[in-house]
């Protein structure tokens, strides 16, 4: 009987730990989340109305060539949002995200990638973020973009 108990008590511990999830983690969900809903809902390049970059944000951090803003937030301690659409293709994207963040000094980490969309992690030496990407296939196949950034 004692062996039961044990066996179900780590059951139960384990439960518990796979169940917990950091602020960090509830944040990633939600962003990403929002990037999905918005793609289908996202305005073309062509349509695009900009707005700037709120106060604060990394200005060396590598938009994608010719994305307009199109929204901006500061979110407080969860960071400042970026959101836009550029007419360059989401491999083209996605490659010079892999190839610039490094180049202007910003270390991806834990990324994803899948046929249409794509989000990674980064660190600098002031900010921690993430970004996303999504294939807006309603717009010829421009790219939907999001960057969050936490001042460290």
């Amino acid at each position: 009987m004692t062996l039961m108990f044990r066996v179900a008590g780590v059951a139960m511990a384990m439960i518990m730990v796979a169940g917990c999830e950091s602020e960090a983690e509830k944040e990633k969900e939600k962003d990403q989340a929002k990037l999905k809903a918005s793609a289908s809902t996202a305005v073309c390049s062509k349509d695009a109305k900009a707005v700037q970059p709120p106060t604060g944000f990394p200005t060396a951090f590598p938009l994608p060539a010719g994305m307009v803003v199109t929204s901006a937030e500061d979110r407080g301690t969860a960071g400042l949002v970026v959101s836009g659409v550029t007419a360059t293709a989401f491999k083209d994207v996605l490659k010079g995200l892999q190839t610039d963040l490094p180049a202007k000094g910003f270390t991806p980490k834990n990324g994803e990638t899948e046929p249409r969309d794509a989000e990674s992690d980064w660190s600098s030496a002031e900010y921690d973020g993430r970004w996303a990407i999504r294939e807006l296939s309603q717009c010829g196949n421009e790219t939907l973009v999001s960057v969050v950034a936490r001042k460290k």
